[in-house]
């Protein structure tokens, strides 16, 4: 079989370890052309967003995916190649490099969101109607999610332990390293580009101590893996339910997650050594709760949302509940932008902004506060911040945990919420988690830390911090317990609804609903203040 020039096209799985991909491209291959697209989608900056960064992504990820860009490059050019970078859309620019290159083979990995998807389909097309071949294998998952979907008779299962069902145990083959490339090709007259530095994006002037302490790339993703490897003991008893949030010095977990968004990490070789680890255990935790059930239940949502018609949304989404959320534009502000008077919340969220991570216990408690806890703000708007803030979004697992934290799908258990006074104290009673994101709480004294607006003024005036001045009031204006008690009548009344319809709510149900509920809230009010 005559040898062609390959065209090898990174997206997310930015690795040379387990990569199909580079595997079958570097198969008969006379030139290799390995080639990153800065989209236009993904990147262009947006002056209008609430942060700095493009539409689509806040700084500490692009930061985060440009390290990992210049960290692929360096291990390409230790093989005798580079990574050839361009900007633009990306499916018209690799269609204009398939031309120019007589590309005869393209390989790339499998994506499932729905961008991506439609992306791929462009390329795909045009490829097929020029003869040339492509090969698109699935490694960013443990398993094939239309394999799954198909065994389940065309629908994703919509339990975690129906999905283990279907999927049984992967069957993987490890992809190993390449130890040499084929040669780069003719470039012809093309602008090729160095990974930029994020300022030369156009996301104005930022400084690097701005950005998130986690530094991407595989490099930094096979060190973090050794590293976690070697406390066999953390490994077998890790439980995922269980761990500290406030934890600074060292997460009490494994950080692998934006490694495994980007693909710097597979995830196929992840669950490889991880089960190498407990061969050599006496005990260790089993799935849900175990490293390994991580991994599945990232497995589970990309299947999900591959197979779910309008995943993203509340409208359409034929397994999320239709319900009447608040609109109170200031009341999602104040959460946003960490001003909601609730320490904990707000040092979460000053976490959040700064570090582009949080511990998953504390993103369950500020989404819970936003949604069906305190605030009954949609749960679309709180994962549009994630979406953009998190270093590890991924939009399956982004979507499917603010379904299931805000009680609208996979979970339905909504009178279980977390306190924003007492859940944090769990963990860090002295609040420094709150004295390290809000410093003027430093000097707040213990009793007060988590509920300074319940400190005496003198107490305040000598902490240097003057409730509704130096730091805000709490929202809403009403108490935790009162705002808790109506977001559970709320869902309540939701809930109703959709069983009654069979969750087929329509857009006049639920605005009629949203009225009832509100008259009945001012109502209750009222009552209220004639008995005071």
């Amino acid at each position: 079989m005559e040898a062609v020039n390959s065209l090898l096209w990174f997206r997310k799985c930015l690795r040379l370890h387990d990569n199909p991909a580079l595997e079958h491209a570097c198969r008969n291959s006379r030139h290799l052309y390995p080639v990153f697209v800065l989209d236009s989608w993904y990147l262009d900056p947006d002056p209008t967003a609430f942060s700095p960064g493009s539409a689509r992504a806040g700084v500490n990820r692009i930061q985060f995916m440009l390290e990992s860009l210049d960290d692929l490059d360096c291990s390409l050019k230790k093989l005798g190649s580079r990574l050839l970078l361009f900007k633009g859309d990306a499916a018209d620019v690799i269609i204009k490099l398939l031309k120019r290159w007589n590309i005869g083979k393209l390989c790339f990995e499998f994506d499932t969101e729905p961008y991506g998807l439609n992306r791929d389909r462009k390329v795909k097309d045009f490829a097929s109607s020029a003869g040339i071949e492509v090969l698109s294998p699935v490694s960013h998952t443990l398993f094939n999610p239309e394999e799954i979907i198909q065994k389940n008779g065309g629908k994703p299962p919509l339990t975690y332990q129906s999905f283990l069902k279907l999927a049984g145990s992967p069957q993987l083959s490890i992809a190993l390293p390449p130890q040499k490339l084929p040669s780069l090709g003719d470039f012809g007259e093309c602008d090729l580009m160095s990974v930029p530095r994020i300022n030369e994006l156009g996301y104005g002037n930022l400084r690097q101590e701005e950005f998130s302490p986690f530094r991407g790339g595989e490099s930094e993703a096979l060190k973090r893996l050794g590293e976690l490897l070697n406390d066999k003991e953390w490994v077998a008893c890790f439980d995922k339910p269980k761990g500290d949030p406030t934890a600074l010095s060292k997460p009490a977990t494994t950080v692998l997650s934006p490694y495994l968004k980007f693909g710097c990490l597979s995830s196929r070789y992840f669950y490889q050594r991880l089960l190498d680890v407990y061969k050599n255990v006496k005990n260790h935790t089993s799935p849900p709760v175990s490293l390994v059930g991580q991994l599945l239940w990232r497995d589970f949502f990309y299947t999900v949302g591959f197979g779910t018609p309008n995943f993203d949304q509340m409208k359409g989404n034929r397994i999320c509940k239709q319900i009447p959320w608040n609109e109170d534009d200031a009341l999602f502000v104040a959460w946003r932008e960490a001003k909601t008077g609730y320490p904990w919340i707000d040092a979460v969220m000053v976490q959040l902004h700064r570090w582009g991570w949080v511990h998953h216990l504390a993103r369950h408690a500020v989404a819970c506060f936003l949604t069906r806890g305190d605030l009954f703000i949609h749960w679309e708007k709180g994962r549009d911040v994630f979406e953009r803030l998190l270093i590890d979004s991924d939009w399956s697992i982004n979507n499917g945990n603010w379904l299931w934290l805000s009680c609208s799908s996979f979970f339905y258990q909504y009178h279980r919420i977390y306190s924003p006074t007492t859940f944090g104290k769990k963990y860090d009673p002295d609040g420094n988690f709150i004295r390290y994101f809000i410093p003027v709480l430093r000097d707040m004294p213990r009793e007060y830390i988590y509920e300074p607006w319940t400190a005496p003024l003198d107490v305040q005036r000598k902490a240097s911090c003057i409730i509704g001045k130096d730091y805000p009031r709490p929202v809403p204006v009403i108490d935790h317990a009162s705002a808790s008690h109506d977001c559970k009548r709320r869902l309540a009344a939701a809930y109703t609804l959709n069983k009654k319809t069979n969750n087929l709510v329509s857009e006049e149900e639920i605005d009629l609903l949203r009225r009832n509920l509100e008259q009945d809230q001012t109502k209750a009010s009222s009552n209220k203040k004639r008995k005071v």
